[in-house]
């Protein structure tokens, strides 16, 4: 059983991610908690348009109900899958700060959410969220962005530098997810110029061999002082389905989700990224 946390806005950008949550674990049982949080602004503060806090609450209340309900019709309206059971919640705090406590209280496996990709992390979107999320909450995050559409990934890249010693728990959720979708893991190193490793990102790179054995898998280089090119040269000559990151090295990671705004890089608007913590 896993249960899965997908944030809403009831945006057709969350609806993407809902649909691509659905038939990523079609064949595993899980729990789908439906989570939309309201801004928090509009809860502190005095008087407002609206009259008193009471009042501002009552009515946001109603209408995120309502909203939630519509939303499960049009669950409801997919193909039925017995596997999968819904839940919904509503919460009035910082959006960080609900997500957490979601994790702790469910006991949450995978957080899925849907990003505008292009925006990054700077504008006050959904995006701004996601940003938060995969970088304040340590669970591993299925990130959708706007113009993904589900496949089933055969191909999932795994950008790494080798200069972390890869955790049990992120090579299991590895290892889960490419064994759930009968895919090959395909190991990626860019950097600015061919040269030997070092001890210690031998080492690593042995330990990963071993530890992932048991499914396909592959080692590649890149050769380019642009890791986002490198990225993106990879995912469309490989047909890449998903990447796969650790989010411990920040500046690493970051450089490759958010930072890229070239037209010709589009792997950040079209290609799902599974997020992962130690």
């Amino acid at each position: 059983m896993k249960n899965i946390l997908i944030p809403t806005d009831f945006s057709e950008n969350s609806w993407n991610a809902i649909t691509y949550a659905l038939s990523f674990f079609k064949r595993v049982k899980c729990n789908f908690y439906l989570l939309h949080v309201s801004p928090f602004e509009e809860m502190i503060g005095g008087d407002s348009f609206y009259g008193s806090k009471k009042t501002v609450l009552e009515k946001s209340t109603q209408s995120d109900t309502g909203q939630m309900q519509s939303l499960l019709k049009r669950i409801e309206k997919l193909p039925l899958n017995t596997k999968h059971s819904f839940f919904t919640i509503n919460e009035y705090i910082f959006f960080v700060d609900a997500i957490r406590k979601q994790v702790k209280e469910k006991n949450i496996d995978f957080i899925v959410m849907g990003t505008k990709g292009a925006s990054g992390i700077k504008e006050k979107t959904i995006g701004s969220n996601t940003g938060d999320v995969i970088t304040k909450v340590k669970c591993p995050v299925l990130v959708i962005p706007e113009k993904a559409r589900y496949t089933k990934p055969r191909e999932i890249a795994f950008p790494t530098d080798y200069n972390m010693l890869y955790k049990s728990r992120v090579l299991n959720t590895i290892m889960d997810t490419l064994t759930l979708n009968e895919a090959a893991l395909r190991v990626l190193h860019v950097a600015k110029k061919e040269q030997e490793l070092t001890d210690r990102q031998k080492k690593n790179k042995d330990f990963l061999d071993d530890s992932i054995d048991t499914i396909e898998h592959s080692f590649h280089f890149l050769s380019n002082p642009n890791i986002e090119e490198a990225i993106q040269c990879f995912v469309e000559s490989r047909d890449i389905d998903m990447i796969t990151m650790i989010a411990k090295n920040l500046n690493f990671f970051q450089r490759i989700l958010f930072h890229p705004t070239v037209e010709k890089i589009s792997y950040h608007i079209n290609i799902p990224f599974l997020v992962l913590h130690e």
